[in-house]
């Protein structure tokens, strides 16, 4: 149960990377501003969306990381994935430009902020739900983070169950965002934006540690000789 504790706090702690990124969209929602109780539970559909779309994030990056675990390369992964954050961090424009990823996601990107701008002039929780779905294919390094956490975890149920509980974390600056949003200054949020990459470079450096089998409990813990008999390449002869 732990990874589900990691994935609550990194989507909690994070989050408030979200007030400033998802705020406007939050802010935008077309909740019925009449009734508290609708709005809250506006609110409430909406961030479920966003919930759904990261489970099924969980669940894809979860199978990849099964076949790296089924290799005998977890270690390896682990340790490639907190490196490739760090580079992010350090190096963003660099790094989205020699691998042409701005390119490639442009226009799944416009063609969903498409979607979204019809949806905000319909005032239903259907309408709610899919923002939420949509929102959450929109590109964020906090997702990308989660993203990264559920293919460490080596297995298709419990990487979707790490990007739901991520998703779940994030639900109460999200509402605090969407149904009190004259408390959130833009100053406020600008700073918190600021602390936000020195939390996602530990996420980074204890993914690299978890990789490196130093024998920490909980940090990097120690893979046991029990645990390399489940992988093909420990059969070799």
């Amino acid at each position: 149960m732990g990874f589900l504790l990691a994935a609550l706090s990194l989507g909690f702690l994070g989050s408030f990377h979200c007030v400033g990124m998802c705020g406007p969209i939050a802010l935008a929602l077309p909740l019925g501003r009449e009734n508290r109780w609708k709005q809250i539970a506006g609110a409430l559909v909406y961030n479920l969306g966003r919930i759904f779309t990261y489970g099924i994030f969980g669940l894809i990056f979860g199978l990849l990381g099964k076949g790296f675990v089924l290799g005998g390369y977890q270690q390896a992964l682990s340790i490639i994935l907190g490196i490739i954050i760090l580079l992010g961090l350090l190096l963003p424009t660099k790094v989205t430009s020699v691998f042409g990823l701005t390119k490639v996601i442009q226009p799944l990107v416009q063609e969903v902020k498409s979607l979204l701008s019809g949806l905000f002039r319909q005032k239903s929780f259907g309408t709610l739900f899919l923002i939420g779905l949509l929102n959450g294919l929109l590109p964020c390094g906090l997702v990308y983070l989660g993203v990264a956490g559920a293919i460490a975890t080596g297995d298709v149920v419990k990487g979707s169950l790490f990007m739901m509980m991520f998703g779940a974390g994030t639900i109460p600056a999200m509402l605090l965002v969407g149904l009190a949003a004259n408390i959130i200054s833009l100053r406020w949020r600008n700073n918190i934006r600021k602390v936000v990459p020195a939390f996602i470079a530990i996420m980074a450096v204890v993914l690299i540690l978890r990789g490196m089998n130093l024998g920490i409990p909980y940090v990097s813990p120690e893979l046991s000789k029990t645990d390399c008999t489940k992988h093909s390449c420990c059969h070799k002869k």
